[in-house]
């Protein structure tokens, strides 16, 4: 039996208590995780502080680069390594997570440590009344120990998306990752050590939300920041968390994507693009497509054409070349999948193809499992139309003209992302300087430069993470005034 544990202050930390982790594949067991206490957190945090005073807090922005270069670097050469242990954890296919989740989880290192190398503040000549004048400039300055909330759907690259800028700027951070994907982390800490990452600047903790590792680190006084990525509902309580102290915190929640796709489109495009949308990491991608509006002339060859590709979807093993779609993260998420799914069908969907759970081999029987499934035939109201599912899943309604859609695609309480399908470059701007969310697509999904800010509107988040926009989080910006 495999075991988990936390890594405090350079160091992996067992703990009495435990609990299991089993693959989404089968349902076996295949680790044992220790769960972190309040005192396991009292340590990390007290790491993490005492770090930010010894040889960490004084080395140079150059030296972070190098460190930071050289945790990139280690990622890569483990690549093998933690393939395995994100494919084990998550059931995706490993085609998918060696193309997005383990390079980009490296890549987090490098693109911020080239941020900080040259980023600029403010410089300021100031009249004064004696005629002498004074200069103002700033500096930028850590905000400290940074608590990072993982979620368990792409959890070495949202991780590290984190871990990643929050070092640059100086930061040291305490990781609780989602209890679903505990092994990505852990094992981050063994590169940290191989590159010789000073004790206590990266630590985790393993456990659960409410009185559990995620609420001590959410509440403890030594945490000067926090970030999150999960869903709507465990934002709203960190952040209350947060009140006490006036924390700041970054908050990337939940959402209801809608694609938005004209008659003048490239039709090959829009459906190559909305499959990966709806149907990558199976659905469970906070970016991911659930609305899918089609204007009107060309909606049946749509939904046609989207059959027949969700149709060839072939659910597998990760390890096998042809798999497109793995399983569930669990069988807690698939059980809340699979009750949306009846759902549409008692508030009368068209199933268009899916909706249930697949005949899967024996050996593969209890594995978390779903369709593919696609509805039309549902109005925006439904319940369908409105609530985050977060499967392999998409309702898809025909429009008949440009404000209605954006009417429609705005009538939400999220907004994180958008596509929008067309050859008409006047629509696309129009159109996409319309649509409430933080980030909108135009030809194309999932398209990121790290360098671009990224967040949500409405209930989708607070705050901008990328490039220099995560720099305001994770740094206190400092003036001084030299009066001459």
């Amino acid at each position: 039996m495999k075991d988990v544990h936390n890594f405090i202050n350079g160091e992996f930390v067992a703990t009495e208590r435990f609990f299991d982790k089993r693959t989404p594949v089968d349902n076996s067991l295949i680790a044992r995780v220790h769960e972190a206490g309040k005192a396991e957190v009292d340590a990390a945090v007290a790491a993490a502080r005492a770090a930010l005073h010894g040889p960490w807090g004084r080395m140079t922005v150059a030296e972070r680069v190098d460190l930071l270069n050289a945790v990139a670097d280690g990622i890569n050469r483990r690549f093998d390594d933690f393939l395995q242990a994100e494919c084990a954890d998550t059931g995706k296919p490993r085609s998918l997570a060696s193309h997005i989740d383990i390079p980009r989880g490296a890549a987090n290192f490098k693109i911020f440590a080239d941020v900080i190398k040259s980023v600029p503040t403010e410089f300021f000549e100031m009249a004064t009344p004696d005629g002498l004048g004074a200069l103002n400039y700033s500096l930028r300055r850590p905000v400290g120990v940074v608590g990072v909330i993982c979620p368990w759907n792409l959890p070495l690259l949202l991780m590290t998306w984190k871990v990643g800028p929050a070092l640059a700027c100086g930061n040291t951070v305490v990781v609780k990752p989602s209890e679903e994907t505990p092994q990505t982390a852990t094992l981050l800490g063994e590169v940290m050590n191989e590159v010789g990452m000073p004790k206590g600047v990266y630590n985790v903790v393993h456990g659960f939300g409410p009185d559990s590792a995620g609420e001590f680190v959410t509440s403890h006084p030594g945490v000067n920041a926090i970030t999150f990525t999960g869903e709507t509902r465990t934002g709203s309580v960190i952040m209350k968390t947060a009140a006490e102290g006036a924390r700041p915190v970054s908050l990337e929640m939940g959402g209801k994507n809608p694609a938005i796709v004209f008659a003048d489109c490239d039709f090959d495009k829009a459906i190559e693009g909305t499959m990966r949308s709806v149907f990558a990491n199976c659905g469970q991608v906070c970016l991911g497509t659930e609305r899918v509006y089609v204007e009107r002339p060309i909606f049946e060859r749509f939904v046609e054409a989207m059959k027949k590709g969700a149709e060839g979807l072939r659910l597998g093993r990760p390890e096998d070349p042809q798999t497109g779609l793995g399983p569930l993260i669990s069988q807690e998420h698939r059980d809340k999948v699979l009750s949306y799914y009846a759902r549409a069908t008692e508030l009368g969907a068209t199933v268009v193809t899916g909706g249930g759970a697949p005949d899967m081999p024996a050996e593969l029987a209890e594995g978390a499992w779903v369709q593919p499934t696609l509805w039309t035939g549902l109005d925006d109201s439904s319940p369908i139309a409105r609530e985050e599912i977060f499967g392999p899943c998409a309702l898809i309604q025909p429009f008949d003209a440009e404000d209605e859609v954006i009417r429609r695609a705005n009538d939400t309480e999220y907004g994180l992302a958008c596509s929008i399908w067309t050859e008409n470059l006047a629509r696309a701007h129009r159109v996409a300087g319309q649509i409430e969310a933080g980030l909108v697509w135009v030809n194309s999904w999932f398209l990121r430069d790290l360098r671009t800010p990224f967040g949500g509107a409405k209930q989708s988040g607070i705050g901008r993470e990328g490039g220099v926009h995560s720099l305001e989080f994770y740094t206190e910006l400092k003036n001084i005034c030299i009066k001459l």
